[in-house]
């Protein structure tokens, strides 16, 4: 599903940027890859292999996740200050960029756009600030047409011989909290399409957050399951082909 939703988004987006994506039709894969088709088949992409930049580009249009918890303790996101007595899960007066450096291993570290300058250039910053605003902005419009609030999101970039692409993944459950429209009320935490419900789950049962990760109730791995193919469903207008 993450494959076939980040298919999705790169065409409905390519014309704000272009993607890495070569093709993902199994009859134009390489003949050496035939062999795998039933394993490929929706599965799978072919893209070209991209330099990329080391910034987790985060688009915020409300007020949720680590964003909250920094809005709590400082009024501000990564520097960006905020009005005052906001709840958890409004909606931002604009979407904001919010970049966060790439980690190794762990959570990546929210930083200030001062920050990006410094690692990567003014040229580069401005450029992944303007076109990830715009990426949101698109995305968020289309998945409110089809009853689903586009909450946040992360997506990466990256330089091919073709230039500057999107690359990865686009919008999907992995990289992007989803709320379902008709149940949106600010406050708290909301109802979602994401990992969020894994999120929730672990935290009920308070696990710290270190290796190894406890196992997943059949149940709890179903649910999200079903979210994420909901998701799709209303994102895309169309079944998911497995």
């Amino acid at each position: 599903m993450l494959t076939q939703l980040s298919l999705f988004w790169f065409d409905f987006l390519k014309e704000i940027v272009s993607n890495h994506v070569i093709t993902a039709d199994i009859e134009q894969y390489p003949e050496s890859l035939r062999e795998y088709e039933d394993q490929l088949r929706g599965r799978s992409m072919i893209v070209s292999k991209a330099e990329m930049v080391p910034i987790e580009c985060v688009v915020r249009g409300y007020l949720s996740g680590s964003g909250w918890k920094d809005y709590q303790q400082t009024g501000a996101i990564c520097g960006i200050g905020l009005p005052s007595g906001l709840r958890e899960s409004d909606k931002l007066p604009e979407p904001i960029f919010t970049p966060a450096m790439k980690a190794t291993s762990g959570h990546d570290e929210n930083i200030s756009f001062a920050e990006v300058v410094k690692r990567i250039g003014p040229k580069l910053s401005d450029t992944l600030r303007d076109l990830s605003l715009k990426l949101y902005k698109k995305a968020a419009a289309h998945a409110l047409a089809h009853g689903i609030i586009l909450a946040d999101s992360k997506f990466e970039f990256g330089t091919t011989a073709a230039g500057l692409v999107l690359a990865d993944e686009a919008f999907t459950p992995d990289s992007s909290r989803f709320w379902p429209a008709e149940s949106y009320s600010p406050g708290g935490p909301q109802m979602s399409f994401d990992k969020q419900f894994v999120r929730d789950y672990l935290e009920s049962i308070k696990w710290n957050k270190q290796p190894p990760a406890p196992a997943l109730p059949d149940d709890v791995a179903e649910k999200t399951s079903q979210k994420y193919k909901q998701a799709y469903r209303q994102l895309t207008g169309r079944e998911l082909v497995l």
